[in-house]
């Protein structure tokens, strides 16, 4: 087993790197990322919500695609773009097409972009904390995905 901070041979057993301390692997992310490479699978899982282009180029280029952790994160990230402009762009639709309502509609496609981009911002943190945050149903279908992989 390696350390995912920086990259020591831990052996099995052991609950935290001689090296630097931290624990090896943590989260079960399915493996590390060498040091060739030059990112660890927290930083690009956290760097797939970063648009959606280092999503698909993670998920393109090995030794990323190779990765559950960075998979996972990955679809994630593109999952939640489509629902946030599927959403928004239904939202500006029924707003335009209920012009009366549009004033009353308009704040709620706000609000819902609002919550989008807090989620995003959770996404980001809980990725670069090396954790598995789940979105409701986006989630699961971003964990299938990773597991075909």
């Amino acid at each position: 087993m390696e350390c995912s901070s920086c990259h020591t041979a831990v052996q099995s057993g052991q609950k935290f790197c001689p090296s630097c301390g931290k624990e090896p692997n943590p989260g079960g992310g399915g493996g590390t990322i060498s040091q060739a490479s030059g990112l660890s699978e927290n930083i690009a899982g956290m760097l797939s919500y970063i648009t959606i282009v280092p999503a698909i180029i993670f998920l393109v280029l090995e030794p990323y695609s190779k990765n559950r952790f960075i998979r996972f994160h990955a679809f994630q990230s593109i999952f939640l773009t489509v629902a946030s402009v599927v959403i928004q762009i239904g939202f500006r639709i029924v707003a335009s097409v209920l012009s009366i309502f549009a004033l009353f509609l308009l704040p709620v496609v706000g609000l819902i972009g609002l919550g989008f981009f807090i989620l995003w911002i959770v996404c980001v943190i809980k990725a670069f904390n090396h954790e598995k945050f789940k979105i409701p149903f986006i989630g699961e279908l971003a964990e299938q995905q990773a597991e075909k992989g």
